[in-house]
């Protein structure tokens, strides 16, 4: 593989350019996925009349299909395809999915679709950013915070445009609107190829000139361990657009004045906050770093899931209290959310690149994607209880979820400080 180094070009913003095309790509993809998102369950009680239980488990099985076919789509773009034409690819089976999501019938097939092409499109693009750094660039660690925040403004702008356009003049009209954010996505993607790291891609009879790393036990051991802790944390952060969305359809008092704000609206919260607090947070973890207090990320990823219990406790009590919150108590609950939120999700996702042998960067991330699947499933399931609890007890089952994995992400740290040492010595 040939690549274009950060050195060798200029940089906008004190980063690679390539970074901000990886951004703005990422951006108006996610606001794809989650503007289809943020209508999803909304679409399958009020408009298909699912059940509360059937559209929960159909919301865990979408989002867990989502992200296992990147494990596939990975090992094919490392081996066969190569980055940019799986991106290209994955990304218009995506857009032709959001645009089948009109479509009442192809429901299902919809779903596929956009499964089926993001699995191609998800593990390449993240696995691109390591290429435009020279090894040992301090950049590189912060790198995965920015780019996280492309994730949150197409997250923040995606309710607000295909939620206001689904609630209020029709949900196929929301689908539409993702399904051209997916478009934007990759024109900006083709119009920034020349700021990108040029890809040799080796058939696989001439493989033997372009060698590939391998993992070794612990590391193996490492990533595993993680993706479990992961698995079980997202058995409760995934409620946030599940669960927690239902009760802020008819738990939370939404009027601001004589208006009633829209329901969708509440999932902006969290991607406007990643963006806020993403850039004093940096600044923080950044003055630790050169203090020599930085924390390991195994450490961090604890931490925050700590926080993210504890934004659930503030739920548990709300219900406990009785009647209808106000809706500045379900921003507060964003406010602890995110903050947790950014402890372990983008330090998550750089950890996994960042261990990545030479020559699978796609599939390590794909690995990373194969928690999220896993957890997602588990989110279905923890989701189905959803009627048949009482809420405030539902609230407190997702603290504890929580704190279970803040326990095992822990107990990972010395063998996350073993690897670690292990890479060093052999710099």
């Amino acid at each position: 593989m040939t690549m274009v180094r950060a050195g060798a070009q200029p940089t906008w913003f004190g980063q690679p350019r390539g970074l901000t095309i990886l951004f703005l790509t990422n951006m108006w993809e996610q606001f794809s996925y989650y503007g289809m998102r943020a209508l999803l369950v909304y679409y399958m009680t009020k408009q298909l009349l699912f059940a509360q239980g059937h559209a929960s488990m159909v919301y865990g099985a979408y989002t867990a299909c989502a992200y296992f076919t990147p494990i596939v789509g990975g090992v094919i773009a490392d081996r066969y395809l190569g980055k940019r034409r799986a991106i290209v690819i994955g990304g218009s089976i995506m857009a032709a999915g959001h645009f089948l999501m009109a479509f009442e019938p192809l429901f299902y097939l919809a779903l596929g679709t956009i499964a089926l092409g993001n699995g191609l499109f998800l593990p390449s693009l993240p696995s691109q950013i390591d290429d435009l750094y020279e090894p040992g660039d301090p950049r590189v660690g912060w790198a995965y915070n920015v780019y996280y925040v492309g994730v949150n403004i197409g997250g923040f702008l995606a309710p607000l445009v295909c939620g206001t356009l689904g609630e209020l003049y029709g949900w196929h009209w929301g689908f539409g609107a993702a399904g051209v954010g997916m478009l934007a996505g990759l024109a900006i993607y083709l119009w920034g190829q020349r700021y990108l790291p040029a890809q040799v891609r080796h058939p696989p009879a001439e493989r033997g000139a372009a060698p590939r790393g391998r993992f070794d036990r612990a590391t193996v051991l490492l990533l595993a361990a993680i993706a479990l802790a992961v698995t079980v944390f997202r058995g409760a952060y995934e409620q946030v657009g599940n669960t927690v969305a239902l009760w802020a359809d008819v738990g939370v008092d939404r009027r601001a004045g004589s208006a009633t704000i829209p329901m969708t609206w509440f999932q902006s919260l969290n991607p406007l906050l990643v963006m806020l607090m993403t850039p004093p947070l940096l600044a923080w973890w950044r003055r630790r770093a050169e203090a020599g207090a930085a924390e390991r990320p195994a450490r961090k990823m604890a931490a925050g899931a700590l926080i993210v219990g504890a934004a659930y406790l503030l739920l548990a009590a709300l219900e406990a209290a009785g009647g209808a919150a106000h809706w500045l108590w379900l921003a507060a609950f964003f406010l602890v959310f995110t903050f947790g939120e950014l402890f372990i999700l983008p330090t998550g996702l750089g950890l996994f690149a960042r261990l990545a042998p030479a020559g699978l960067g796609a599939t390590t991330v794909a690995c990373w994607y194969l928690a999220i699947f896993t957890g997602s499933l588990s989110a279905g399931a923890v989701g189905a209880l959803w009627s048949g609890m009482n809420h405030a007890a539902y609230f407190l089952l997702l603290a504890g979820i929580a704190t279970v994995a803040a326990a095992l992400l822990w107990l990972i740290d010395p063998i996350e400080r073993g690897v670690e040492q292990r890479r060093v010595e052999l710099r």
